[in-house]
């Protein structure tokens, strides 16, 4: 599961070296993580998607300082707005390797609550539509 955050990330890399500019790619990563918090809601809850997201950003806080603005302001459930605001700010090099650290980190304590198996099965559509270097 963890090798679907490199096609993810490989994807957002693209549209980055294609010129996409950071409000674009905010944009992108946002949609990203409602996808993600659509799938797993039903099984643990929003407020379980917002906690295990909350002790991410928690995780990497001290890689990418710049996200503690979200981190701050996160309440249950994901607050979007915060989140693309917050990685409007950044450039596009940083805010594709935070959203990479994020995502590997987010997926790794997910698959120790749950397993492998079952983490894939719930995001199979959601990597499968990050992953393509199309635009959704």
């Amino acid at each position: 599961m963890l090798s679907a955050a490199e096609h993810i990330q490989s994807s957002l890399s693209k549209r980055a070296a294609a010129g996409w500019d950071t409000a674009s790619l905010a944009a992108l990563i946002v949609s990203l993580w409602r996808d993600i918090d659509a799938a797993l809601a039903p099984i643990i809850g929003q407020r379980g998607v917002g906690a295990l997201f909350r002790r991410t950003l928690h995780l990497i806080r001290h890689e990418y300082p710049w996200l503690s603005a979200a981190h701050e302001s996160m309440a249950d459930p994901i607050d979007f707005t915060a989140l693309h605001s917050t990685l409007s700010q950044g450039n596009s090099a940083n805010v594709v390797a935070a959203n990479g650290a994020l995502l590997q980190k987010f997926l790794e304590q997910l698959v120790s609550l749950i397993g492998g198996s079952l983490t894939e099965r719930l995001l199979r559509a959601v990597v499968e539509t990050h992953s393509t270097g199309d635009p959704p």
